[in-house]
């Protein structure tokens, strides 16, 4: 399933948790819309995101720094709160992966929604 949104869209006024959180673009509309948020407070990290680093942010799969494994994952909720940041429509499929690479480290990261590779990940991102 594709989850879009575009960037003209306000953000949503609902506090329901369930609606946030628990609906059908499982919190990517959320994250994507805590991007948005944070590129007005933090216009720095916006621009470092705009160039393609893969800043740290609240979910996993941020680049601080060069890691010993080449095997990096991340989550799509991370992608989905990168895409905010940069001012960009929240597009991605739920059913992909989706691969970068940061610009400032050079470490590549695999997005999935694949629970078992992001807890496996957590082990080896050191």
């Amino acid at each position: 399933m594709r989850i879009y949104r575009n960037i003209s869209e306000s953000k949503r006024q609902t506090t329901d948790y369930d609606v946030l959180w628990n609906g059908e673009d499982q919190g990517l509309i959320t994250s994507w819309e805590t991007g948005r948020d944070k590129a007005k407070s933090d216009p720095e990290l916006a621009a470092r995101a705009k160039n393609g680093e893969l800043v740290m942010l609240g979910w996993k799969g941020g680049v601080d720094k060069p890691l010993k494994t080449k095997n990096k994952y991340g989550g799509l909720l991370y992608v989905a709160m990168w895409q905010g940041l940069r001012g960009e429509n929240l597009d991605i499929d739920l059913e992909s992966e989706i691969r970068m690479i940061c610009t400032r480290t050079g470490v590549p990261v695999t997005y999935t929604s694949n629970v078992k590779l992001l807890c496996a990940s957590e082990e080896s991102d050191d």
